[in-house]
């Protein structure tokens, strides 16, 4: 697919906001480089580079970004963890244990949504934010987590310090 131009996202617009503003509030300019993991159009990725000055790229193999916006249309993976300063993962769908396990490596912001977390059991959110903060617990990764202000029960994250 071609990139867009023209915008049309599901869920609440207000989380990328959230989001970005979060990150700037949390660091500010010690960080420059940032993954959007499954970051669909990069409407993240352009606030985070437009409003804050970041370097951030979109992550995605479904390679449908707005014009001007970075990406690498490939599926994300641990190991990229290093090119880095920060890894976001917002509702990362299939991506969401990849970028869990990047915090092994670099700080993590992950507000997870649907599970891909264990597929082999039922998670709601809940839940889910349960199972990624006892694996971070079992591999001594320090961690917070975060309510952003909106829409939708999948509006929680994890914040991970490294």
């Amino acid at each position: 697919m071609g990139r867009k131009t023209q915008v049309k996202c599901h869920g609440d617009d207000s989380r990328f906001e959230a989001v970005a503003q979060f990150v700037h509030d949390r660091f500010g300019n010690s960080i420059k480089y940032i993954a959007d993991v499954a970051g669909g159009q990069g409407m993240l990725a352009r606030i985070l580079n437009k409003k804050y000055n970041y370097d951030a790229e979109v992550i995605d193999p479904r390679q449908y970004q707005l014009v001007g916006v970075n990406n690498r249309g490939c599926e994300y993976t641990s190991d990229m963890a290093g090119f880095y300063d920060l890894i976001i993962g917002l509702h990362p769908d299939e991506a969401v244990r990849e970028v869990v396990e990047s915090a092994k490596i670099r700080p993590v912001l992950v507000v997870p949504c649907c599970n891909f977390w264990d597929r082999s059991k039922k998670l709601g959110a809940r839940e889910m934010i349960v199972e990624i903060t006892k694996w971070l617990d079992e591999n001594g990764i320090k961690y917070e987590t975060v309510t952003f202000d909106f829409k939708g029960p999948k509006n929680v994250g994890i914040l991970t310090c490294k």
